[in-house]
This record gives structure tokens, C-alpha cells and sequence, in this order.
């Protein structure tokens, strides 16, 4: 099947740090592109894949489930380990969750994480119905599009497949119990009013992971998918000084010895993993 306008994978070969981006669950690429876009502007080496069954139709989807998604990204870490000598990984919603996978798994070799509104369990009793629901309907309403920026639309899919929803409830199982396992530089942030992942997911993948250096962000002015909304230019900021951190960030044609990072101040709300105030600074968005 074509790919929808807009949900073609990216890839920009740049410097010697690289970024892989997750997109989310019944999403595409097109809900991280500007972000891809600002990180190869800085000179990064940047990947972000389209999940199999995602970015055609929903049917497509209905084949598919957590094994497939997670072996896709896996493929693009090693690709990018293979070129770079510091490998950080981003995801959104359901992306974070394939995150904090690979973190859990590839240990060391991946520098740090940046998540934004991270999935971490199906929530409402509808979950609960899930292993047989799905065998009697096929889909239910889509979760796109949940932002609170004017004009802004995510491209995805306006059905949800019960099939691929039942392996996602498994995977985020999976993933809950391999959080400890974490232990990378974790940036979080989140929005409260997000009316597809609650800000309890967040709060539980702050107090189970295993990470020392640990920072919480709120993002104020933006609903779910805050990569398209008003915080947007935040997150990239956000998370290119956290790149600046823990890795040198050096441009492909900026010459030998050049470094594009730019340091920056803190702002947000920095925690502890135990969820203690470690920093205070501003929480509102923009």
C-alpha cells in the first residue's frame, strides 16, 4: 500500500552523534518531523522510521503487533551505533515506551533518552475487554490528532485496530517490568492536559526507572501530540541541550573541531528518580 503524504521514514546522515526517533501508536513520522528537521539543522545524524503496519490503512496495522514494531527500531539503534560514536533515542506516546525498551536492553550504548507524553499502560475498563473484544470488532475510534495548536493535524490513522491495541496492553507489561533496567539520562516531559496518555504514565516511569541524572518538564500550552503544538520549539531546545550534556553534537560541514551545541540554561522542573524536587525552576510551557 502508498504511504499517506507526509508518513515517509527520514534519514539525514550528520555528525558523529546520532538521534532515533519513535513515532506512536497508530501515528507516523510526520507527528516527529519538525523535530528530525530541527535535529539535522544542528548537524545530527538523525533516523526516524515508519513502524511496519503504520502510515498506509488501519488494516494494514491489524497484522501486526509489538514484536514488529520493536524489531524496526531495534534495526535502526544497531544501524546507527554502527556509524556514531554516541547514540541517543527519542520517543513519543507509545514511542517512548520502544524507548525505554532499547534502553533496557542495549544498556551503555545508548547515551540517553528524551520522551515526550510517554505511553505506559491501556487504560479504562475497554482495556480489560481487550482480549475478547478484539476477535467480535475490529477497530474503534482513532487517537490522532490531539492537539491543542490551531491548524495543526497529525497524520495516522482515524481507527484504532483491537488486534495491534491488545499488543500494545502486552508490550507496555513488558516494558513496565524491564523499567528498572533503565539507567541512561532520562529527559521527560509531559503534558497535563493530555486527553490520550494521562500524566500517570509519566509519573510511573519517573519513579520505577533506574536512571541517576533525571529531568521532568511540563509543557503547559500543548495537548498530546505537543511535537506539532505550542511547546514544540521547547522540546526541541530541551532536548538539544541535553544532547549538548552528554555528547558532543559536531556538524558534518561545519569543519574539524566545530561544535554546533549551544549551551543553555535550566528551566522546567528537575526531580530525583525518587520523585524529590532536585531542581526548581519555571513549569509552564513556551
Amino acid at each position: 500500500m502508498p504511504v499517506l503524504p507526509g508518513a515517509e521514514p527520514f534519514r539525514h546522515e550528520g555528525g558523529e552523534v546520532g538521534v532515533l526517533l519513535c513515532h506512536g501508536f497508530t501515528g507516523s513520522p510526520q507527528s516527529l518531523r519538525p523535530w528530525a528537521d530541527d535535529l539535522a539543522e544542528r548537524g545530527l545524524t538523525v533516523s526516524l522510521p515508519l513502524l511496519p503496519g503504520h502510515g498506509t490503512r488501519w488494516q494494514d496495522m491489524q497484522v501486526t503487533g509489538w514484536q514488529d514494531w520493536y524489531a524496526e527500531v531495534d534495526r535502526e539503534l544497531r544501524g546507527l551505533l554502527e556509524r556514531c560514536t554516541r547514540v541517543f533515542v527519542f520517543g513519543l506516546s507509545m514511542g517512548g515506551a520502544l524507548a525505554l525498551r532499547l534502553a533496557a536492553k542495549h544498556g551503555e550504548a545508548v547515551a540517553g533518552l528524551v520522551l515526550v507524553n510517554p505511553a505506559n499502560k491501556v487504560h479504562g475498563l475497554a482495556a480489560h475487554a481487550l482480549p475478547v473484544v478484539r476477535h467480535l470488532v475490529p477497530t474503534t475510534k482513532g487517537l490522532v490528532s490531539d492537539i491543542a495548536l490551531e491548524g495543526a493535524v497529525e497524520v495516522g490513522y482515524d481507527r484504532v485496530p483491537l488486534h495491534a491495541a491488545y499488543s500494545v496492553r502486552r508490550f507496555f507489561r513488558l516494558v513496565d517490568a524491564e523499567l528498572p533496567q533503565v539507567t541512561q539520562p532520562l529527559l521527560l516531559l509531559h503534558s497535563p492536559q493530555d486527553h490520550v496518555v494521562p500524566p500517570a504514565d509519566s509519573a510511573r516511569i519517573l519513579a520505577r526507572v533506574s536512571s541517576a541524572d533525571v529531568r521532568e518538564v511540563l509543557l503547559e500550552q500543548s495537548y498530546h501530540v505537543a511535537t506539532l503544538d505550542h511547546d514544540a520549539k521547547r522540546i526541541f531546545d530541551e532536548s538539544h541541550a541535553f544532547i549538548d550534556r552528554f555528547g558532543p553534537v559536531r556538524s558534518s560541514s561545519a569543519g574539524e573541531g566545530a561544535d554546533t551545541a549551544t549551551p543553555r540554561g535550566d528551566s522546567g522542573q528537575a526531580r530525583t528518580p525518587s520523585g524529590q524536587d532536585a531542581e526548581k525552576g519555571s513549569t509552564s510551557g513556551g
